[in-house]
């Protein structure tokens, strides 16, 4: 029994460390997100090299019912939580289902451009099979039927 209890305990502290600590260069600086790390488990609209670039999103309406239609949208996915938000900015962590991997995904506005640049990033590990870009697409499906 208590060899049990060890192996449980043992297994939830290596689950629970698969989220990994919330990076520190998330947001916003002189209107650029965080540039993707050299490895596949990143996607940015606002990166120049082809293997992390993607489509930023367009709008037509105010910055806040942008902001208020991208909550709708990530609200509705799931293991999807909204840690930040402005009003020209939303960060949400999603958590895989199984091993809990934790996945930052930031939005920032460019009003003026009418362009919502996306940076969607693993937290840990070098590849994550494509599940961020199929992500932003799946948002900007969402998006585009709204």
């Amino acid at each position: 029994m208590n060899g049990k209890v060890i192996i449980i305990g043992f297994l939830g502290s290596l689950l629970s460390a698969c989220s990994g600590i919330r990076p520190s260069n998330l947001g916003v600086r002189d209107g650029m997100l965080a540039p993707c790390p050299d490895r596949p488990n990143c996607v940015s609209s606002q990166s120049a090299d082809k293997a992390h670039a993607i489509a930023p999103l367009t709008f037509k309406s105010t910055a806040s019912n942008a902001i208020a239609d991208l909550k709708r949208i990530v609200g509705s996915m799931k293991r999807a939580s909204i840690i930040q938000e402005s009003l020209t900015y939303l960060h949400v962590e999603f958590e895989s289902a199984l091993f809990r991997f934790v996945d930052d995904v930031e939005f920032c506005l460019d009003d003026a451009a009418k362009l919502i640049h996306i940076r969607s990033a693993s937290r840990i590990g070098y590849s994550d099979l494509g599940v961020n870009r199929r992500r932003v697409e799946k948002i900007r499906k969402a998006w585009e039927q709204r």
